[in-house]
């Protein structure tokens, strides 16, 4: 039998905010997996966006 999964890990979603707040088609989405017991507030990373061709910040949807 294998191990069973951590309690506090869940899958998370990073979204494009230059993407989203533009309005055209398409949006650079990330999926990982993050313990909502130790960083229980939402992640903002800095992500490479592959519309925009660069750099840009990526917070979390629900």
């Amino acid at each position: 039998m294998g191990k069973k999964a951590a309690g506090g890990l869940t899958t998370v979603h990073l979204e494009c905010t230059t993407c989203r707040a533009s309005g055209l088609p398409g949006v650079s989405r990330y999926s990982l997996r993050k313990n909502k017991k130790k960083n229980p507030k939402r992640l903002e990373l800095m992500k490479y966006c592959r519309y925009e061709r660069k750099h840009t910040l990526h917070k979390e949807v629900r």
